[in-house]
C-alpha cells in the first residue's frame, strides 16, 4: 500500500510526491492527461520549448520558493515586457510612460498624471457599478478603450458593462519608462523548458498516465492511506450542488519558416473584433535563434463539463458555490485538497509552490 496517492502530475501534485519521497513515504500519482506537468508542460518542437497550455513566466519575490524551484532547473534571465497591438499600433504593458507617450505624446510623468486624472475627472463617476466603469475610474477613457475593453471582453464572455467592477479593482499605472511586467524580484524561464522539473520531482514515484482518478477511484483508492487531490473540487463530489464556472482557453499553434515572427514573447491582441487574446512566439522565451520559429494563437472559450478548466470564476456566486463543496471537503477523512482546482482559486506558479510545500510540511510533520 502507497502513503500517498497523488491526484494530478502537475506543479502541486509533483512537490508534494517529492516532498513525501524525501521523508521516506511512498507515492502513487495518477494523470488523466497522457503527459506529466500538468499546465506548465513544455514540449520540444524544431527545437523550441513550446508552452503547450500557454506562456508561463516564473516570477516570485519569495526567495524560498525561488530557491526551492531553482534546485530542479537553470532559470534564465527572461524579463516579460509584453505588446500590445491595437488597430494597428503597438503599444507597451503595463501601462507606463512609453504607453502614454504613445498614446497622449506626453514626455514627463507629471504630464501623464494629469492627462489620467483630467480623463477620470471628466467622466465623473464615483461610485462604479460594473467594469467598464471602475476602470475608466482609475485610468481614464482612452487607455481603457484601446488597451482594457475589448481584451477583458474576449478573456470573460461578457461585455464590460456586464462584469462586476471587482474584477478590476486597480490597473497598475507606471510612471516609469519601464516595460517590466512583473515587479517581483525574481524571473526567469527555465532553460530547457518545465517538463525536466517535473520529471525531476517525480523521480521514484509510480507515475499512471491516463488515468482518470474519478473514474477509477473505487479500485485505486484502497491503494493508499492518503490522497492527494488536485483535481476539480466540484467533480470530486460529483457536481451535487452544481458545476462551477471555469474560462478555459482553445491553442492554435503553427510552426513557421521564419526565424522571426513577431520580435516578442507576447503580443497581446485587445481589438474584441480580433478573436483571440494574445500570440505566443515561443523561441523568445530563451532567446532562441533556430531557423523557424513556433506561434500560439489563444482563443478564449466559454468553458463546458469535459473541457480542460483554467481559470476559476471567483465571482460571488461562485464563490457562495466553493463554500459549499468546502464543507464536504473538510469533512473528508484522510484526503488533501489542492492545488488551482481542488482549491478553486487563480494561482500563479509561484502561489501553487508556496501552498504545495506549505501543505506538504504541515502534513508531514505531523
Amino acid at each position: 500500500m502507497y502513503d500517498y496517492i497523488i491526484v494530478g502530475a502537475g506543479l502541486y501534485g509533483a512537490i508534494f510526491a517529492h516532498e513525501a519521497m524525501k521523508a521516506g513515504k511512498s507515492c502513487l500519482v495518477v494523470e488523466r492527461r497522457s503527459h506529466i506537468g500538468g499546465n506548465i508542460y513544455t514540449k520540444e518542437i524544431e527545437g523550441i520549448q513550446v508552452h503547450q497550455y500557454g506562456a508561463h513566466i516564473f516570477h516570485t519575490s519569495n526567495k524560498d520558493v525561488w530557491d526551492y524551484i531553482g534546485q530542479f532547473a537553470t532559470f534564465n534571465r527572461y524579463t516579460n515586457c509584453p505588446v500590445a497591438y491595437y488597430k494597428g499600433q503597438m503599444y507597451n504593458m503595463p501601462f507606463n510612460m512609453n504607453t502614454f507617450h504613445k498614446i497622449w505624446g506626453v514626455i514627463t510623468p507629471a504630464e501623464a498624471k494629469a492627462k489620467i486624472e483630467e480623463q477620470v475627472k471628466e467622466y465623473g463617476v464615483k461610485e462604479p457599478k460594473n467594469l467598464e466603469e471602475q476602470a475608466i475610474s482609475l485610468v481614464g477613457k482612452d487607455i481603457y478603450e484601446i488597451l482594457v475593453k475589448g481584451y477583458t471582453e474576449k478573456q470573460w464572455g461578457r461585455r464590460a458593462t456586464e462584469l462586476p467592477p471587482e474584477i478590476i479593482k486597480r490597473l497598475p499605472v507606471r510612471l516609469t519608462y519601464d516595460n517590466n511586467y512583473f515587479n517581483d524580484l525574481y524571473q526567469g524561464i527555465p532553460v530547457g523548458g518545465y517538463t525536466q522539473i517535473i520529471e525531476k520531482m517525480l523521480e521514484g514515484a509510480k507515475v499512471r498516465l491516463n488515468v482518470d482518478y474519478l473514474k477509477e477511484k473505487e479500485n485505486l483508492r484502497p491503494l493508499g492511506k492518503k490522497v492527494v487531490y488536485t483535481g476539480p473540487v466540484d467533480a470530486y463530489f460529483d457536481y451535487c450542488f452544481g458545476e462551477l464556472e471555469y474560462r478555459t482557453v482553445r491553442f492554435e499553434t503553427e510552426i513557421l519558416d521564419t526565424d522571426n515572427y513577431q520580435g516578442n514573447a507576447v503580443v497581446n491582441y485587445t481589438e474584441y473584433e480580433v478573436p483571440y487574446t494574445r500570440i505566443i512566439e515561443h523561441k523568445h522565451f530563451e532567446f532562441g535563434t533556430q531557423e523557424k520559429t513556433v506561434i500560439s494563437r489563444e482563443y478564449p472559450v466559454t468553458w463546458k463539463k469535459g473541457d480542460e478548466p483554467y481559470y476559476p470564476v471567483n465571482d460571488e456566486k461562485n464563490g457562495a458555490l466553493y463554500a459549499r463543496y468546502k464543507e464536504l471537503a473538510d469533512r473528508e477523512e484522510d484526503i488533501l485538497f489542492g492545488g488551482r482546482l481542488g482549491l478553486y482559486r487563480y494561482m500563479d506558479m509561484h502561489h501553487v509552490v508556496d501552498a504545495a510545500l506549505q501543505a506538504a510540511r504541515a502534513e508531514l510533520e505531523e
